[in-house]
């Protein structure tokens, strides 16, 4: 376990939790429900990620896909959400129910969502479990102090600056996705 690689998989949560660039759904979401116990989405999300960095693998063995496979998929996914942040167009859905509260959607799905979850069953293909691991509690950290910190964020930030910091992440996530993709896809062709 180096720096480089908790820089690298921390870096790679960062952009696909993408918490900075959901700062303007979270702030209409805040609106809407009155509020956003920041500590527990954090925590739900955190515990949701941590879980899926566990037992992810052996639930794709039960499933029977082997963790190449699935980083190849993740890829894609990943793939197509840098385009989404790219070039502003929505391929992915909610549902719209933003009366559930702090755990749906805000834990799950828009922190620690499919994307999210996908990118760690993908890091956890080219990583050991401790940069994992490590990433995701600086991320959960981080959430924690955006989520904390939302209103000031958006005053300092204005629309541009989110978009912005929106594109950049956008831009790093198709890397991303074509690392995880090209280290992997040469395992599953015999």
């Amino acid at each position: 376990m180096t720096i480089d690689e908790i820089l690298t998989v921390s870096f790679t949560l960062f952009a696909v939790i993408d918490i900075l660039g959901s700062i303007p759904l979270l702030l209409s979401l805040k609106k809407k429900m009155g509020g956003i116990n920041e500590l527990k989405a954090s925590l739900i999300s955190g515990a949701l990620m941590i879980f899926f960095l566990f037992v992810g693998e052996k639930f794709l063995g039960v499933l029977g896909v082997d963790v190449k496979s699935f980083a190849v998929g993740g890829s894609i996914v990943i793939f197509i959400l840098g385009l989404e942040m790219v070039l502003g167009i929505e391929f992915f859905k909610g549902d719209g129910d933003t009366k559930s509260g702090t755990v749906v959607p805000i834990a799950f799905p828009l922190i620690a969502g499919s994307g999210t979850l996908t990118t760690i069953i993908s890091l956890r293909a080219n990583y050991s479990e401790w940069p994992v691991l490590i990433g995701i509690l600086v991320n959960v950290i981080f959430v924690y102090i955006v989520l904390h910190s939302l209103d000031f964020i958006a005053k300092i930030l204005r629309p541009e600056g989110m978009l912005a910091v929106r594109k950049f992440f956008g831009v790093v996530l198709l890397a991303i996705a074509v690392k995880i993709f090209a280290s992997n896809v040469g395992g599953l062709i015999k």
